[in-house]
């Protein structure tokens, strides 16, 4: 065990939503340093990722579970400063990075020991910040749910996201051949970059259209998709045989019209997950396959999560205009502590 002591004070600065609405209404604020449960580390946060469903939250469009912080923020990375449990793989001092049941948006967050891993070799508390959420959100659909493997061919909505920019290098290193959809020459070229073999302007053209002249009219193997609403109907139009179309948030909507005998005689899945609502043993699966699968790619420099700016805490609110905005490539962070 380590013999590290750290002073934590009684109160912290964190960031609230006083209010359901636009990014005005995030409110810096005085909190109580939150309590450990069993199991649990107290986390002083370096750098805290900015995700979209922050902003629905704020938003009001996404419920916070009972057992979860009413503050924002998903991801961190940070010091272990405190435990409680026996037997914990940690010991205060450690570097982490960990998946937040909400609170991030703070100086200090409690988090499950289940939910953290340590910073990978040769990452910077920055880059390290990015990964929880955005690394976890893909790993689990594209890779467990959506069993994509080498050789096959992944369509990626969204690649110049965090959620893009992390898909595209996973599943490149996993011997895939990858696809993207991104919302101006710039980004499709920043995509291409970073590992697609090709990214479709989906403003200038029909993406489904372009992937089956790409692939032989077979489409691709597997499909992580942003945008459910009308994009249903054009994704299956370029799935394959056995594809798998697997939906991650519902930017363009949650209802469409699905052509049910196609997806009977192509034998195809529509699946699709939350992250936030499942249990705390099974985010400590998710973790624990991340770390097993993925940390020698992270460690040796293959895959780096692509920052586009690094905000400090109180200025939440133009992080959060930022990435509504939306003509980033990669993910926003915000700086915590020094």
């Amino acid at each position: 065990m380590s013999n590290k002591i750290f002073t934590i004070p009684e109160k912290m600065q964190a960031i609230e939503i006083k209010e359901f609405g636009s990014p005005e209404n995030l409110n810096p604020c005085f909190r109580s340093i939150p309590k450990l449960s069993n199991n649990q580390v107290l986390i002083k946060v370096s750098f805290a990722g900015v995700n979209r469903p922050d902003l629905l939250q704020r938003q009001g469009n996404y419920k916070v579970p009972d057992s979860a912080s009413d503050l924002p923020g998903l991801e961190v990375s940070g010091i272990i400063v405190d435990m409680k449990g026996s037997n914990l793989k940690y010991d205060i001092g450690d570097k982490v990075c960990a998946l937040c049941h909400g609170g991030g948006y703070a100086e200090y967050v409690s988090v499950d020991v289940g939910h953290c891993m340590l910073v990978p070799q040769n990452y910077s508390m920055q880059e390290a910040a990015c990964i929880p959420e955005t690394f976890i959100t893909v790993w689990s659909n594209l890779f467990i749910r959506g069993k994509l493997s080498k050789n096959e061919k992944v369509l990626i909505h969204g690649g110049a996201s965090g959620i893009g920019t992390t898909a595209i290098q996973l599943a490149k290193q996993f011997g895939t051949t990858v696809y993207a959809t991104a919302g101006s020459d710039k980004k499709c070229s920043a995509v291409e970059k970073i590992g697609a073999t090709k990214c479709i302007n989906y403003r200038s053209m029909e993406f489904e259209n372009e992937i089956n002249k790409l692939t032989n009219n077979e489409g691709v193997d597997v499909i992580l998709d942003m945008v459910a609403g009308g994009y249903i109907q054009r994704n299956l139009k370029c799935l394959n045989f056995d594809g798998r179309l697997i939906i991650i948030a519902v930017q363009g909507g949650i209802k469409d019209e699905v052509n049910f005998a196609n997806i009977m005689i192509k034998r195809q899945t529509i699946s699709g997950s939350t992250l936030r609502p499942q249990s705390s043993n099974k985010k400590s699966e998710y973790v624990e396959s991340l770390v097993t699968n993925t940390w020698k790619f992270l460690e040796s420099g293959k895959i780096k999560p692509i920052i586009e700016k690094e905000f400090e805490l109180m200025d939440a609110v133009n992080a959060h205009k930022a990435l509504e905005k939306g003509d980033h490539i990669g993910k926003f962070i915000m700086r915590v502590t020094q």
